[in-house]
């Protein structure tokens, strides 16, 4: 799995993001159980993952309301299918409302970018 760890701080929250190509709902929750392999990652507040198949889109918001949406239109804009992305949330200790979206946003955009540049 590819893995970008912090990539953005706000307001003591940290964030990262990770991803690898994969088929099904069932391989992303493997894929996730080997990022939570990482005591780090384990001790996330939230892990939450999208992911668009050949049988439609999956997402699970581990908590963060919103966030699969959030991580599935950015894949649906980039036609990206086959490929899961999951963002990564250590929580601060303060609220960051709709600023957490905006942040989502931003590391499925540095993941894609990174993932671009790669080849």
């Amino acid at each position: 799995m590819r893995v970008l760890d912090n990539i953005i701080s706000d307001r003591g929250s940290k964030y990262a993001v990770a991803g690898a190509p994969c088929r099904d709902e069932a391989e992303a929750k493997k894929l996730l159980k080997e990022l939570k392999r990482r005591k780090k990652f384990a001790k996330a507040t939230h892990n939450s993952w999208g992911l668009l198949t050949e049988a439609g889109p999956v997402k699970n918001d581990d908590g963060e309301a919103g966030a699969g949406m959030v991580i599935l239109r950015m894949l649906e804009r980039e036609e990206l299918t086959g490929h899961l992305v999951v963002v990564t949330r250590w929580f601060g200790g303060k609220h960051l409302g709709g600023d957490r979206f905006r942040h989502v946003q931003e590391a499925v955009r540095i993941y894609l970018e990174d993932l671009a540049a790669s080849g």
